[in-house]
């Protein structure tokens, strides 16, 4: 054997025990210790409760294509949810039912936000507060009584008086008096809710909340003059309604001209 196949197989032998003492070698540990297990997530109990498909105003009535049914984390279900788990008919019992106060979307429906249905009445004599009443007064389809039509559901008004000056001897002298202030607007026509899609509303009547005692001035009202509604802004929403037709002056207009008596 010559030296050059000494040579090559030493140099074999010397690369074989480096690569089996390479493989043999366990891998080392990472320099800020083992690696620690992902957390699993936990099980969320769940349960289904009655949600709205749709943004809901306020007045609708319920059909069955409104609500639908949406896994809710049963830990945050607040009273008056609608549960699928507490049993009972409860599409059933939406169905026909009016909404009270509007809803968004996905929103959960509540029960105190509807009023059942089957129950006496309907919408606007559920929603009347207690005490009060609701009222039409006629106004002109233009909106002319109506600042131009402007005017919508839960506004504020003030009511003012239009009528002949019985105190006086001629026919040809008109009297002018604020008669009620900040009342609120329950519905203008048949619509009860206020649309963002709809710059004004038109209707032939509009439903006025006032106390039994307001309520008797605003039919009496009617019969002795016109009646016109001026719109209030919504910085003076929270001033109290108050009545004015026994305590404020009228203003007489005789020949254009401008005269206040008592």
């Amino acid at each position: 054997m010559n030296i050059v196949r000494m040579t090559l197989l030493g140099l074999s032998l010397v690369a074989g025990v480096g690569a089996y003492a390479l493989v043999g070698q366990p891998e080392p540990a990472p320099r800020n210790g083992p690696i620690a297990a992902q957390p699993q997530t936990p099980n969320i109990e769940t349960d289904d409760v009655l949600v709205a498909t749709a943004d809901l105003p306020a007045g609708r009535v319920l059909a069955e294509g409104d609500f639908t049914w949406l896994a809710w984390p049963a830990g945050t279900i607040q009273p008056g949810m609608i549960r699928r788990r507490a049993g009972g008919d409860p599409i059933g019992d939406m169905r026909g039912s009016y909404v009270r106060t509007p809803m968004s979307q996905g929103e959960p429906i509540r029960r105190e936000k509807v009023i059942r249905a089957g129950r006496a009445g309907g919408y606007m004599a559920a929603n009347l507060p207690p005490g009060m009443r609701a009222v039409a007064i006629p106004i002109d389809g233009q909106g002319i009584a109506s600042a131009g039509g402007f005017i919508l559901p839960n506004d504020r008004v003030d009511v003012v008086r239009i009528g002949r000056d019985d105190d006086t001897r001629t026919n040809d002298a008109l009297g002018v008096q604020t008669i009620m202030t900040n009342i609120r607007v329950l519905a203008v026509g048949q619509n009860a809710q206020e649309r963002m899609s709809e710059r004004n509303t038109i209707g032939p009547t509009a439903t006025l909340e006032v106390s039994p005692e307001q309520a008797e001035i605003l039919v009496l009202a009617q019969r002795t003059g016109q009646l016109s509604l001026v719109l209030r802004p919504l910085s003076e929403a929270g001033a109290a309604a108050r009545q004015t037709a026994r305590d404020s002056a009228l203003s007489i207009v005789r020949y254009g001209n401008v005269q206040v008596g008592r």
